[in-house]
């Protein structure tokens, strides 16, 4: 069924896609509204950004309408939707409203985060079409306030989303609850085996629905593998958002409190950014995803919960700050971008000791990326001198109200001064891109072990050593990332007992010294200065150079005195009184007590007869008091 048909069957739909810009159905949208799938259950697979909400809504229409043109009033819920998120929630919500408007449908939205004394008071009043989590809904569903003896329709939306968050038994209860002769539809990105089961148990005689965009997963997207050094994440971020220079971006992270370090440093670059994670109040959320749909902000950093769902418009670039976990999070994550049959970018930023997981991640995906590095200082500017060659404004024509001023300009600055002003303001409203550290494979072992290339080296020296437990793991990095320099630039670190000396390649000093300022520091309270050369003393702790550690000296130990000669006697001559070994006394035996031991247990026998089957007897407690004495 093409969009000039549905709109005969469902004329109201059919003005709300005109009005809404719709020219043509997606493949989804089309494969829902085959006339034979009309009252049948099913169960869709499809890219995610391809219209599944629209598609859904399509197919709800004959059902709830019943070739009628508007709603009548509202006395119980028709159709319920239900999303993993509250932000994919209240998005279904604006989705079916614009759909549904012409026909004076209802769609009460009923989330948590939000009040639900209002949103009882909504489902009091009437709704047609109820959307909502899967907690928030199985709450109003025990307190009565949400009516399902009227259920037509219910679509479990992201439904592997849902199980994967663990809201299998909400579901179910959902479900349960629903009218037995319901229609359900499920749709989902992905139908893994828990999906299948669950469609198996809840819906009959489902229809299998698997559009031609999942075959080819994210054709509208391209996916580039940034190789960089592991503390040069951040910078590679920068310089990356700084190259595109999208109107809409969103970085993932894999916890909150990666999100609010990397927001705060964005922001403090002049980057216009908004925070979205699972610590936010639902409307700090609104206000974030509203912003970036206004345009008052272009990077948006988020967690996971932004990666289903959530339809940002005009979304030319995601990146990957941290690696997705699998599979699935990759394509959901990726899919906010390329949407709609607009273009976009994915890009996944791979220290390079994850390159091998990263390919596996890809492969698993069934997407090919193309692999490289971070854009470097030079081609951002470069990049940034074609963008102002290309400027629309340098080459409309000038108002009649223009020509003056600009002559006035120009006879008083000149042309190569208000080029160059030009430039200055052009640059000035954009962050500086970063240099970037070599990212290059790790050092083999033999290469570590032996650094003959490392000649004419310079030495510093830093104010930690063994007693502030300096270790080579962690003043690599730090000296990388202070110095901006890279490990090949570093040769021997020699830990003594209070100071530390490293030798850098003869290039890079230049670079070093003005990196670290003036205060000659490395971090809050380290410092350094120059030092002649290495350590006179060979105690140190590490020398990276060769690979070897201090040696422990030799444990010496006291000479060894013989023994002393033994006396050997002649077997046919008895030894003397002197050389015979003292006889070994025995205690001798305190008869007395014995007798009264003796006694004392006769004495027990007497009295008890015979002993207890635990134990616990007269005779046990003598016998135990008696071992005691």
């Amino acid at each position: 069924m093409n969009m000039a048909e549905f709109a005969g069957v469902v004329p109201a739909l059919g003005q709300a896609l005109s009005k809404r810009g719709f020219d043509a159905l997606t493949p989804v949208q089309e494969a829902v509204l085959a006339p034979e799938l009309t009252a049948a259950d099913l169960l869709v697979s499809a890219q995610t950004g391809s219209g599944k909400t629209v598609a859904f809504g399509l197919a709800l229409a004959p059902a709830l309408l019943e070739g009628a043109a508007r709603f009548g009033v509202a006395a119980a819920p028709l159709a319920l939707t239900v999303a993993p998120t509250r932000e994919l929630a209240l998005q279904v919500k604006r989705e079916l409203e614009w759909l549904y408007e012409p026909t004076g449908a209802s769609v009460v939205s009923c989330v948590g985060g939000m009040d639900m004394r209002t949103e009882r008071r909504a489902l009091q009043r009437g709704a047609h079409i109820v959307v909502g989590t899967p907690g928030r809904l199985r709450d109003h569903i025990e307190r009565h306030s949400l009516n399902t003896a009227a259920l037509k329709c219910v679509v479990l939306d992201e439904a592997d989303e849902m199980l994967d968050l663990g809201f299998r038994e909400d579901l179910e209860y959902i479900l349960d609850a629903a009218p037995n002769d319901r229609r359900t539809l499920m749709f989902s990105a992905t139908v893994p085996r828990a999906i299948a089961a669950l469609a198996k148990g809840y819906q009959r005689d489902a229809v299998r629905i698997s559009t031609q965009a999942e075959q080819s997963q994210h054709v509208d997207i391209e996916y580039q593998a940034m190789v960089v050094a592991p503390n040069d994440r951040e910078n590679a971020i920068i310089n990356v958002l700084r190259y595109f220079e999208v109107g809409t971006a969103l970085v993932f992270c894999a916890t909150r409190a990666a999100v609010n370090h990397m927001t705060a440093r964005f922001s403090n670059r002049g980057f216009s950014v908004v925070a979205l994670s699972g610590e936010l109040s639902q409307n700090e959320r609104s206000h974030a995803l509203q912003a970036m749909r206004d345009g008052r902000a272009q990077i948006c950093i988020a967690t996971d919960v932004a990666a289903r769902g959530i339809d940002l418009p005009k979304c030319e670039l995601v990146i990957h700050a941290d690696l997705p976990r699998n599979r699935e999070n990759l394509l959901h994550r990726s899919g906010r971008t390329g949407r709609a049959g607009r273009k976009g970018v994915s890009v996944l930023v791979v220290p390079y000791n994850w390159r091998k997981r990263t390919e596996r991640l890809l492969a698993g995906a069934g997407v090919q990326a193309t692999w490289g590095k971070p854009p470097s200082v030079l081609e951002i500017m470069k990049l940034d001198d074609e963008r102002i060659m290309a400027d629309p404004d340098l080459n409309r024509p000038l108002e009649a109200d223009e020509k003056a001023f600009a002559q006035a300009l120009l006879d008083r600055h000149g042309a190569e001064q208000l080029a160059a002003a030009l430039v200055r303001r052009y640059r000035a409203g954009r962050s500086a891109p970063e240099e970037l550290l070599d990212a290059g494979p790790k050092e083999s072992i033999a290469r570590k072990k032996q650094r003959d290339d490392f000649k004419d080296g310079v030495w510093f020296s830093l104010s930690v050593g063994q007693k502030q437990n300096a270790e080579p793991r962690w003043l690599l990095p730090m000296l990388c990332r202070a110095g901006h320099i890279t490990k090949r630039d570093i040769g021997a670190i020699r830990i003594e007992p209070g100071e530390t000396f490293v030798e850098l390649a003869p290039g890079c000093v230049e670079s070093f010294l003005e990196n670290i300022g003036p205060e000659a520091t490395v971090e809050k309270n380290i410092f350094v200065k120059r030092a002649d050369g290495p350590p006179k003393s060979d105690r140190s702790k590490s020398d990276r150079s060769t690979g070897e550690g201090r040696k422990r000296p030799a444990r010496r130990m006291p000479p060894r005195t013989p023994p002393a000669p033994r006396t050997m006697v002649e077997p046919d001559k008895p030894p003397s009184r002197e050389d015979r070994p003292a006889p070994v006394t025995k205690r001798p035996k305190n008869k007395k007590l014995k007798k009264a031991k003796k006694a004392r247990l006769a004495e027990a026998r007497s009295k008890s007869g015979s002993e207890d089957k635990q134990g616990r007897g007269p005779l046990k407690r003598a016998t135990r008091n008696n071992s005691k004495n």
